[in-house]
């Protein structure tokens, strides 16, 4: 790659718009399931597992299951990407559609919150 190329893919990179979305993370131990949403999808399990690993996370029954079962258990699932958000200017529209489609994956899965 010449200095060009590289100039055009980092800015390329810079002005890419965030996947905003729904996601789950399972417990494949107990079949447990907690749902979530993220103003960044790709970022998402990278935040959840190093909240995890260093014991702080907000969610205790998810923290539980963790040290119980272990790391190895555990998979990351994303469930919808809403597209018509990320062009949205509104934070107060994105976060009530974001929590409408959560609350009906929690629905479908029995999942618990995140």
């Amino acid at each position: 790659m010449n200095k060009e190329e590289r100039k055009v893919a980092i800015a390329a990179y810079k002005e890419r718009k965030p996947s905003i979305g729904v996601f789950a993370v399972r417990c494949a131990a107990t079949g447990e399931v907690w749902v979530g949403t993220s103003p960044n999808l790709d970022k998402a399990q990278n935040k959840v597992w190093f909240s995890l690993r260093m014991g702080n996370s907000f969610y205790r029954s998810l923290q539980i299951a963790w040290i119980r079962h272990g790391e190895g258990s555990f998979s990351f699932e994303m469930l919808e990407r809403i597209k018509d958000l990320e062009d949205e200017d509104s934070v107060y529209i994105r976060k009530t559609q974001l929590a409408e489609r959560a609350r009906f994956w929690r629905e479908k899965f029995g999942a618990e919150d995140l």
